[in-house]
């Protein structure tokens, strides 16, 4: 049985190839390629990669200024925020939100619109595999290329579950019975006609908006539309925490806002969505609002 794409490569001892990441004394990160014949350079001095071909992942090199570096293979999470971007990238703790949130589950047939710099696409290719089927939708050719690129850095190849495709979705989308759709750009409320005719029933709709302005009207378009069910909408934030001895304690900086995450689920055909019960805050519509049940009823 052959292995799943990528997996030779994140395990056994280095090879020619490999992406390796070095940590120095303060923490710092420093990720190359391994080359035969070739030496790594920093201004603490350098050493040649034949060190670190065929040793074990997790060895300690010293520079020519003896200097110990932690050599290890980069886990996904440090790959996309080192590796070269056309468009902002999603970072990790919206990418696992998104794996668990919209339910990626092995063998899954998502549709990926705005691929940015390709991280997203690489979490995505990761938990559906080489049997499932992931579709992504870029509409600048630079931003495709570069995304290509990184995919294929980090698989080693071509990954035979993606297909990208640069151009609008609502144009060009095509594909049918998908399981789940992710949104991650500017205006998703323009491709829902689309995405509802693509999902199967239960499928999930997922979207990734940076302002709260975006995240309203994605929100009242879901509603609006009339096939999904309620949708859910959250963000995450970060803080990492520093401990040394009797020092412990919230670190200075954290991850704060980066976007807004909303999900909804794709009703059946002919079904209308249960009526929300929940009141709003008196002023939660003003008098211009010309939304969904706005007129009256927006106590729904």
């Amino acid at each position: 049985m052959s292995e799943p794409t990528g997996a030779a490569r994140r395990r056994g001892p280095f090879k020619v190839g490999d992406q390796v990441q070095l940590t120095d004394p303060k923490g710092r990160h420093y990720t190359f390629t391994l080359e035969a014949g070739k030496n790594f350079h920093t201004h603490k001095g350098s050493f040649p990669h034949d060190e670190l071909i065929g040793a074990p992942e997790g060895s300690v090199v010293r520079t020519t200024g003896n200097v110990a570096y932690l050599a290890l293979r980069p886990l996904l999470p440090d790959y996309v925020l080192s590796m070269p971007r056309g468009a902002a990238v999603v970072y990790p703790k919206d990418a696992g939100q998104i794996l668990a949130f919209a339910d990626i589950f092995p063998g899954a047939r998502v549709v990926e619109a705005g691929v940015g710099s390709g991280s997203l696409s690489s979490f995505l290719l990761r938990a559906i595999g080489d049997q499932g089927m992931l579709h992504s939708y870029e509409r600048r050719e630079d931003f495709a290329d570069i995304a290509r690129q990184n995919v294929e850095r980090y698989f080693g190849g071509p990954h035979p579950a993606w297909r990208l495709t640069v151009g609008d979705l609502q144009d060009n989308l095509s594909d049918t019975d998908v399981d789940r759709v992710i949104l991650d750009m500017l205006a998703p409320w323009e491709c829902l006609e689309a995405v509802s005719k693509a999902l199967v029933p239960g499928g999930i709709l997922c979207c990734y908006v940076a302002t709260t302005t975006q995240l309203a009207r994605t929100v009242e378009s879901i509603r609006e539309i009339g096939c999904f069910n309620e949708p859910t909408a959250w963000e995450t934030m970060i803080r990492n925490w520093h401990i040394e001895g009797l020092a412990v304690r919230p670190d200075h900086r954290m991850i704060g806002h980066t976007g807004f995450l909303l999900t909804a689920r794709r009703l059946a055909d002919g079904v209308e969505p249960p009526m929300r019960r929940r009141r709003p805050a008196k002023g939660a519509y003003g008098e211009d609002y010309a939304g969904p049940n706005a007129d009256g009823g927006a106590g729904r």
